[in-house]
């Protein structure tokens, strides 16, 4: 059963953990009820992987998943046969005095020598419904996106040795690109698209309350506050929410009830991954921010 309305899949995700802004459960909810693809865009450790992994445990169905890379060809993603076993096959029929070349040709190409990668296994009408996550696909070659159209408009495959392979029930089809590059037009026409943005603050206290519970509260004003102001810095690499929820669990680990300059200093590793940039916040930088972000948490 796929939510009802915008309300119920923003219950959805929050049941999951998912706290989304009303643009983001709209989304979500017409690409559910269209049955069509969704194209999620965005920074790194914005939160668009997760979307497809409550969605998959909201709607209790097995999450499919294509990590993309440089160079995945159609093997790696859709399927392969398992070349090792027809030629037992055919060795085996040879042995026995089978002289029939087409129909053990017809019998080497069955569903039993075909090996489901993601693509396939997503829309196999004799698996239990799925979520197909193509996660970054900006790191896929250009050409490789051509083998996903099929899948994206119809939900099926077609396998030139075999026939098409349609799903039975279409899979929920989620796309993440972190916008390495620009991912072509005929992708993003079948699908429904939204960039999926930095929280405010208020949405990332909720975050924070929701994947960090044992974090104190003033620790926690102070952490999103400090964060937001971090994130307008010319920085190389921003720090996500992922490493919100990271940075909150380390001071937590150390038992930190509230952020001064030396732990701030201590654990910039946790929140930001670039030499560069901590060398850039550490100290003076990082004083300045804690000021600014303490006086944001302050209360009232």
């Amino acid at each position: 059963m796929l939510p009802a309305s915008v309300a119920d899949t923003a219950s959805l995700l929050a049941a999951g953990g998912y706290v989304a802004d009303l643009a983001l459960a709209t989304t979500v909810h017409l690409a559910l009820a269209m049955r069509r693809p969704l194209f999620l865009e965005g920074e790194p450790g914005t939160g668009k992987t997760e979307i497809a992994k409550v969605l998959a445990s909201g709607l209790n169905r097995r999450l499919v998943r294509l990590q993309c890379y440089d160079g995945m060809d159609l093997a790696a993603a859709a399927y392969e046969w398992d070349h090792a076993r027809q030629l037992m096959a055919i060795r085996i029929a040879e042995a026995s005095g089978a002289a029939d070349r087409h129909a053990l040709a017809s019998d080497i190409y069955s569903r039993a020598f075909l090996q489901a990668r993601p693509l396939l296994s997503a829309i196999d009408p004799d698996m239990p419904p799925a979520v197909l996550l193509i996660d970054e696909l900006d790191r896929a070659d250009e050409p490789f996106e051509a083998f996903l159209l099929e899948v994206l408009a119809d939900f099926q495959l077609s396998i030139p040795e075999y026939g098409t392979v349609r799903a039975a029930t279409p899979p929920v089809v989620v796309i993440t690109s972190n916008r390495t590059r620009e991912v072509h037009d005929a992708i993003r026409r079948r699908c429904l698209y939204h960039w999926v943005d930095y929280p405010d603050a208020g949405r990332e206290r909720l975050i924070l309350a929701r994947k960090a519970p044992g974090t104190p509260e003033l620790l926690s004003a102070q952490i999103v506050a400090f964060v937001q102001r971090l994130r307008g810095e010319d920085l190389f690499k921003l720090p996500g929410v992922a490493e919100t929820i990271d940075w909150a669990a380390a001071l937590v680990h150390l038992d930190r009830q509230e952020l001064d300059p030396a732990a701030v200093d201590e654990t910039l590793g946790v929140l930001l991954k670039y030499q560069d940039d901590i060398a850039r916040v550490k100290g003076a930088e990082a004083a300045r921010l804690l000021g600014e972000a303490g006086t944001a948490a302050a209360p009232g």
